[in-house]
């Protein structure tokens, strides 16, 4: 029976980018990586990537852990296990792109939600400015992340996030209630 069987490390195989295997840097606006790996022989080879990107595994629950590296082309080039490993300096250029990434205004009140033809229109406060926010199926677009946060998805992917509805205002509450 053994022998049917396939050891995980031969299925996935995971490069953890530390700040002793890897350098990170801004160039042209966007984030490189100068990455050198050891050989099962023992020798070192370096590879550098004139883009990369990051992805948040967790973007809730460990927003600055598990983060993966990829290419271009959506190719895995590693994993960071913890972004406060690295030194501030690069901790927070990785912070920053991330912030990029996944730049999420914060709603702060309801003014107004209007159901048409299976959209629902909202006219928002956030912590950016006044927002109009338009929803595909306003119950799917809003989800609970926990029993008090929540998630709203427009129709064109934006994220806006309610860290804490019960300190919306009762007006801002009952407007969005139905869909939650």
């Amino acid at each position: 029976m053994s022998d049917t069987k396939t050891s995980l490390d031969s299925v996935v195989s995971i490069v953890y980018i530390t700040p002793e295997n890897a350098v990170f840097e801004e160039k042209n606006h966007f984030l490189t990586l100068q990455l050198t790996t050891t050989k099962e022989d023992g020798t070192s080879e370096t590879a550098n990537y004139d883009r990369v990107f990051l992805h948040r595994s967790f973007p809730y629950d460990h927003p600055e852990a598990y983060i993966s590296v990829q290419d271009g082309d959506k190719n895995e080039i590693g994993m960071i296990a913890e972004i406060g490993q690295f030194p501030d300096s690069t901790a927070s250029l990785l912070r920053g792109e991330l912030a990029r990434k996944y730049y999420s205004p914060v709603i702060t009140a309801i003014h107004s939600v209007k159901d048409r033809y299976g959209y629902a229109y909202l006219h928002v406060a956030t912590d950016s400015g006044e927002m109009d926010i338009t929803l595909r199926d306003a119950s799917r677009s809003m989800a609970r992340v926990d029993e008090r946060r929540v998630i709203i998805t427009d129709i064109d992917g934006n994220r806006y996030d309610i860290p804490d509805i019960t300190k919306l205002d009762r007006k801002s509450f009952r407007r969005i209630e139905l869909y939650l």
